[in-house]
């Protein structure tokens, strides 16, 4: 995993053969809606179902700005919804809930999960790194698993702190790399040479789960972004490992000025 001094502004994923941010951003949209119609199939059987886990875990962390009736809460990179729903389950009615995504076949899985479940929220087309929202909107934004495919995390935790309200809170679920030494090469072997082949052999689509390690590889460390989160100006910054350190929530603050 890089730091950010390593790669001074700190760009997103950059999927082989790509350019710039624009070509990155491009292979990341078209690659996830060839995989959308199998894509929670593999969430779930890949992750042994812990990623249901896992989202339940951010929604309870996050409990504090879900608890109010007026909360107004964005789960970026929403995919098909399964945060934005875990969410919906923990907030009062009155709460607005949006997911937002660029890949549009993942969103019309996410409103038919929705519909299914007669839950009360937002689905939109949109870019994380221009969104469609005004200053100081949310109280609460999110991301699972998807900061890791932006095509430049600086600009994204910028967008974020953005949208979110003085004294709002953001929560970045991402994976990561385990550092024991048994249990990390076990992960590993998993990941790099296990899971491609699962996943290419379920989806059809053998890049989209070569793409998966490779991006989590590159992604930044947990202290790393850390950092980035802070030269962005955020406050409270902390991380939580979870899993053995498979996967890390990031939770930072935007500093209320009223006080």
């Amino acid at each position: 995993m890089k730091s950010v001094s390593e790669s001074g502004s700190v760009p997103g994923t950059r999927p082989e053969g790509v350019r710039d941010e624009h070509e990155a951003a491009a292979h990341v949209r078209e690659m996830f809606g060839r995989i959308a119609p199998r894509y929670d199939l593999l969430n779930h059987l890949l992750s042994l179902d812990i990623d249901k886990v896992w989202r339940r875990r951010v929604a309870r962390e996050c409990s504090a700005a879900l608890r109010d009736p007026a909360a107004r809460v964005l789960d970026l990179c929403c995919g098909t919804g399964d945060l934005a729903l875990a969410f919906r389950r923990e907030a009062p009615a009155g709460a607005e809930i949006v997911g937002s995504d660029f890949v549009p076949e993942m969103l019309v899985r996410a409103r038919e999960k929705a519909a299914g479940m007669d839950a009360r929220i937002t689905f939109v087309e949109a870019d994380a790194l221009a969104l469609p929202f005004s200053d100081e909107h949310f109280d609460l934004v999110s991301c699972s698993f998807g900061f890791r495919n932006l095509a430049n995390y600086e600009s994204g935790l910028r967008e974020i702190f953005r949208v979110l309200k003085p004294g709002g809170t953001a929560a970045i679920l991402e994976f990561a790399e385990p550092r024991g030494k048994l249990f990390g090469g076990l992960y590993r072997f998993y990941f790099r040479r296990v899971l491609p082949r699962l996943g290419a052999l379920i989806s059809g689509n053998g890049s989209a789960y070569t793409y998966l390690p490779s991006s989590v590889s590159k992604f930044p460390s947990p202290e790393a972004l850390q950092e980035l989160f802070e030269r962005c100006g955020y406050k409270g910054v902390r991380f939580v490992r979870w899993t053995g350190g498979i996967v890390t929530l990031h939770l930072a603050r935007k500093a209320n000025t009223s006080l």
